[in-house]
């Protein structure tokens, strides 16, 4: 497929902006404040968590740990995936598996345990069912990024035993804007891929009515390594646009938005790149979203959700062994696809609807304090499809999910909430698979596996209870425990073949029980003052634990080519039980030392690490993120925003059966903004953004291809926003 639409799209959108990005603001989570000028007095930050419970109050704090990254920090960020805005941040990492595919790791949860959604909305994509999977919510066209750290299963369904990642935007316009139009458009280039990108975004309002449009594009070469060095077969290019229209009235809105999503992205290290294998994704979205708050009566609001979700994919590469003679300096005029030996092996395909409804009652006297509650009721369909290699890896299959949810929330005294929380789910997945023998090796070598139809049905529940208390000195500290169950996926029950991504002969179990885990949780945080920071203590211990393990046989394209050993061109796998134990520290702070000039000089510290072992017979679970250090020191006043950055990974040598351990690595990254006010409605900055600047040899344990690809080395961006 040409991608010169993509770069036309692009280039329409970075000419209009140049170079830029928006300010850098200090809060890095939603327990943690900004800055302010010097001469503005410290202020307590608004609630900013619409992921982490249903109910709307006028109180401050989560009972659940969130981390908030606002469009000004995302900006900054050198990403071409939501996974790599998030690599950097406590308690949070990513697959890396290439530059156009990466997936938030939350506590060494991964996958299916980790649910994204843009706001609200499931993803709809297939990105759980494979590393190389692209994740259709690009941080481009992102307000703000929240991330609930620990189980939120029980406001968004199993997919979120492990968190959830909100992406939240304005497609769908939920108040009216205090001007007619109003907008922002941001450029910017970067050295080490020698990449463009580029977002505008508008809302304009006429009446009660506001219509919302954006548009955004990225174009990356293969980018650099520590050496001067190129990753192979690591360009992409990326586009989406969007429109939305809202109604808003005095007692809510109604709105409704389309957006489209294209990616085509190359997939570097070992064979892949020698093949010149990519993926060329597209994602359609419709989605609803109202809101209604009666003036009278026990329902204070009623809000509902309405999607649809049509996403494929499609892998090319070459068609006949590996070309060689290929020019990879990916310009404009480079043809990807059928053309010059590529051919498509295969895709994916998925169809999804999602809604949702809650109903929040009016507060409630009980005689020790008022009573705030939401009632919810939800369900997704999606309905997978895979076409050619793929349809041996994975036979088509369909998911249903029907569930109802109850939020209460208990105010006993000015300074102490509780909140207990339940939600019961109904789940119905349908595939089929073979049957495969004990040792998971073939009887006879020519025989073929045959397929039956399977349907699994699981009831998982969940409850929790939790409680903030506001500590002297604007200290607040939680306690939460939860017991959260989590029902299988397609691909860990029915899964039945060789899987490129990871290198990996995949056999599923269609016996598999619910997952279960009980989480027990402390933190503390300070979102006010000169000292600022938030704290958290998890142990989670799972029954049933779903995970794949190495059988010790290799395949190769078929099941009758496994063999023991690891001759085959694909390592078998095979999905299993097992009980396991997490425990982990995530903490950061920021401290502000003195004044100068207009500005505020300060330090910020951060450490984070996470323990994965099974309960019985001991061993650790594969490609668990290393302990994490890091420091840095800042300037900001009301124009200057200034910062330099070090974060050390250690060494991480507690590796699951069948894992190398992996060495650490010393990431320093340094930034410098510079905000100029064109007039009372309008404003430009200019930044300028330095990233692995020691150009330090970064692995990511989390990633299948570690030994081969290489995160991105030196990189110098340039960044310019204008908002009028």
């Amino acid at each position: 497929m040409a991608i010169s639409h993509r770069a036309a799209l692009l280039a329409t959108v970075a000419a209009l902006a140049c170079v830029g990005t928006g300010r850098q603001v200090s809060a890095q989570d939603a327990a943690s404040a900004s800055t302010p000028p010097a001469s503005t007095p410290a202020v307590v930050l608004p609630p900013v968590s619409v992921t982490a419970s249903p109910i709307s109050t006028d109180q401050l704090g989560s009972f659940l740990p969130v981390t908030t990254l606002e469009q000004e920090q995302i900006a900054v960020q050198p990403a071409r995936s939501l996974g790599d805005v998030l690599f950097t941040e406590p308690g949070i990492t990513s697959s890396t598996f290439a530059p156009g595919a990466s997936r938030p790791i939350i506590r060494g949860l991964e996958g299916v345990r980790v649910r994204l959604q843009e706001n609200g909305f499931l993803s709809g994509d297939v990105s759980a069912f494979g590393e190389d999977h692209v994740v259709p919510l690009d941080p481009l066209s992102a307000d703000r990024i929240e991330v609930v750290r620990g189980p939120a299963a029980l406001r968004w369904g199993s997919q979120a035993i492990g968190g959830v990642v909100n992406v939240i935007n304005n497609r769908i316009p939920t108040v009216l804007p205090d001007r007619t139009v109003q907008g922002r458009i941001t450029g910017g280039w970067n050295s080490g891929s020698r990449g463009w990108n580029g977002v505008g975004t508008t809302d304009v309002r006429v009446g009660n009515w506001v219509a919302h449009f954006d548009m955004f594009g990225r174009y990356d070469s293969d980018y650099r390594i520590p050496g001067g060095r190129r990753q192979e077969n690591s360009g992409v290019r990326t586009d989406g646009k969007s429109a939305g229209l809202s109604y808003i009235f005095d007692q809510g809105f109604i709105g409704t938005s389309v957006s489209h999503f294209r990616s085509l992205y190359e997939i570097p290290g070992g064979e892949e790149a020698e093949a010149r294998t990519a993926i060329d994704a597209e994602q359609v979205r419709w989605s609803t979203r109202g809101e209604y708050r009666p003036g009278s009566g026990p329902i204070q609001r009623i809000s509902g959700w309405l999607g649809f979700t049509t996403y494929h994919h499609e892998e090319i590469g070459a068609e006949h062994g590996h070309d060689h003679d290929h020019d990879h300096d990916h310009g404009a005029e480079e043809e990807i696809g059928a053309a010059g030996g590529r051919v498509v092996h295969g895709g994916f395909r998925n169809r999804s609807w999602d809604a949702r409804l809650e109903l929040q009652h009016v507060p409630v006297d009980t005689g020790i304090g008022p009573l705030n509650g939401t009632f919810g009721l939800s369900l997704e369909h999606e309905r997978l499809r895979t076409t050619g290699e793929f349809l041996e890896y994975l036979p088509p299959a369909r998911t249903s999910r029907y569930a109802g949810y109850l939020f209460e929330e208990l105010t006993l005294t000015p300074r102490l909430r509780v909140q207990a929380a339940g939600r019961v789910e109904f789940a119905r997945i349908t595939g089929s698979t073979a049957t495969f023998p004990g040792d998971n090796l073939p009887a006879d070598p020519d025989a073929e596996l045959e397929n039956t139809g399977r349907r699994r049905s699981y009831t998982p529940f969940s409850v929790s209870l939790g409680a903030l208390y506001d500590l002297p000195w604007a200290v607040q500290a939680r306690v939460t425990g939860q017991y959260v169950q989590r029902s299988p996926s397609a691909a860990e029950l029915f899964s039945r073949g060789a899987h490129d991504a990871s290198g990996t002969f995949d056999v599923g179990d269609p016996s598999l029980r619910k997952e279960s885990a009980a989480t027990a949780e402390l933190g503390l945080a300070r979102t006010a003052g000169s000292f600022r920071f938030d704290t958290s203590a998890f142990v989670s211990h799972f029954d049933d634990f779903i995970f794949r393990a190495l059988t010790g046989n290799s395949c190769g394209e078929g099941f009758g080519s496994c063999a023991a050993g690891r001759d085959g061109e694909f390592l078998q796998t095979a999905y299993g039980q097992r009980d396991a134990r997490f425990y982990g520290v995530e903490a950061k702070a920021e401290q502000d030392l003195f004044r100068l000039w207009d500005g505020s000089v300060g330090v910020s510290g951060r450490y984070d690490f996470v323990r994965a072992q099974f309960s019985s017979g001991g061993g650790n679970l594969p490609r668990i993120p290393p302990h994490r250090l890091g420091g840095g020191v800042f300037w900001r006043d009301g124009r200057v925003q200034s910062s330099v950055d070090y974060l050390h990974a250690f060494n991480q040598n507690r590796v699951g059966e069948n894992e190398t351990p992996t060495k650490g690595y010393e990431l320093l990254n340094a930034r410098i903004g510079y905000t100029a006010r064109l007039d009372d409605l309008r404003s430009a900055n200019f930044s300028l953004v330095g990233t692995n600047l020691l150009d330090s040899d970064i692995r990511n344990v989390a990633s299948f291809k570690k030994d081969e690809v290489l995160l991105p080395g030196r990189t110098v961006r340039l960044l310019m926003t204008v908002s009028f």
